[in-house]
């Protein structure tokens, strides 16, 4: 799955607006709107997600079927 469908199944799972999601992320709605029709994110923006989310960015960027990697401890 595609970031822009990851993000738009995560803020409907929070039940949040892409307004709501975008303030939380320190961006417009509208620039909440372009990342979820396939805008790639910035940098900083991308760990925003992240954290709002509580996912992996290596999940939300496609690199871990594990959506919570970053939870787990390195052994």
């Amino acid at each position: 799955m595609e970031f822009s469908k990851k993000i738009r199944m995560l803020r409907k799972e929070k039940k949040v607006s892409q307004t709501i999601a975008g303030e939380q992320v320190g961006l417009s709605m509208r620039g909440y709107q372009d990342l979820e029709l396939g805008a790639k994110p910035k940098y900083d923006t991308l760990l925003r997600i992240a954290d709002f989310y509580d996912v992996s960015v290596d999940w939300l960027m496609g690199r871990t079927e594990d959506r919570y990697a970053h939870r787990r401890k390195p052994e």
